[in-house]
């Protein structure tokens, strides 16, 4: 009796612990904004989001309102977020088509240089902060090397996701429906601009003594 009451302890131990890490693990990935096309309701449920945006955007010239119209379209504020599983025929989940994960959906290869360019290598792509500091990078990037302008979303997000080599080549030209995507996010863009100017006085400030 004394073994079996020991064993039975020791289970419940270990379940105890499992469900706790569970707990934790989701309890650290932040719920979808409960309105995703309106950023005032974004960052009014989610301050802290709009000082990471306001972060990137000081710190890569990037505006605020290209940086979450790239999000939207690459995740829909899903941290997250993975390209859906190929079918082995037709029927049994397989691989999946890329490496795409997080907010920005970025590519495990694109990370790595991130981190390794901008010394930053405790970032995670399901963390808000880092996802727009990417993009920030990215963009910034984009800018030097195939002049594309900061503020033209349109033109960032064919590099976002032809890549800025690709975009040089001109790879997106052969790809209607990318052109029509990216005028789709340049337009959200300009939604979120248009909002932001009605919000951004009334959302929270960021205390002095917070540090991100």
């Amino acid at each position: 009796m004394k073994r079996h009451t020991t064993f039975t302890v020791q289970a419940f131990s270990k379940l105890l612990l499992l469900a706790l890490f569970t707990l934790l693990y989701t309890g650290c990935t932040t719920p979808r904004p409960r309105n995703v096309a309106n950023v005032c309701s974004i960052f009014m449920q989610y301050p802290r989001w709009y000082w990471a945006a306001q972060a990137a955007k000081r710190k890569w010239g990037v505006p605020i309102p290209a940086q979450m119209a790239i999000i939207y379209q690459e995740s829909r504020f899903n941290a997250d977020a993975q390209p859906p599983r190929e079918r082995l025929l037709w029927i049994i989940p397989w691989f999946r088509p890329t490496s795409a994960y997080g907010y920005s959906q970025a590519l495990d290869g694109t990370w790595a240089t991130y981190e390794r360019q901008t010394g930053n290598h405790s970032a995670d792509r399901d963390a808000f902060s880092d996802a727009v500091d990417f993009i920030g990078w990215f963009a910034n990037r984009a800018h030097r090397k195939a002049r594309i302008p900061r503020n033209n979303t349109r033109l960032l997000y064919l590099a976002y996701h032809e890549g800025i080599g690709g975009y040089l080549r001109g790879t997106y030209k052969r790809k209607l429906w990318l052109i029509r995507v990216a005028k789709k996010v340049q337009n959200r863009a300009w939604t979120f601009s248009w909002q932001l100017k009605r919000c951004a006085s009334r959302i929270p400030k960021k205390p002095w003594w917070r540090f991100w």
